[in-house]
């Protein structure tokens, strides 16, 4: 894969992470389903694939985490958006936003 693709994924990942815990906080596999319930089974997210972006993300400060009991009574780790989360989740909408409609008009004029 190239670079691009890599970025392009990488930003997508990064865009259904933010999303999935905009509500509420959720834990490593709440954010799987929440991404798949959403997309209507469309998207299914591997945690091979979720877990890099989750330790990304928080390093980069977009996310926080904290300890907490899931739904079984078991210790999980809750994600949840910083400030600086919120307005890049705001800003990575624009820009795949603005993708999907330059794909649209290459697509109708094809």
């Amino acid at each position: 894969m190239s670079d691009d693709t890599n970025e392009l994924l990488q930003g997508a990942m990064d865009l259904l992470v933010l999303r999935a815990i905009s509500t509420e906080k959720r834990h490593g596999w709440g954010i799987l389903k929440r991404i798949q319930q959403c997309s209507q089974d469309a998207l299914v997210i591997h945690q091979g694939s979720l877990y890099p972006a989750l330790y990304r993300l928080e390093r980069q400060s977009f996310i926080k985490s904290e300890f907490g009991l899931s739904e079984n009574n078991r210790k999980a780790k809750y994600y949840s958006l910083t400030r600086k989360g919120k307005r890049k989740l705001e800003t990575e909408i624009d820009k795949w936003k603005r993708f999907v409609d330059a794909i649209q008009m290459v697509l109708k004029t094809a």
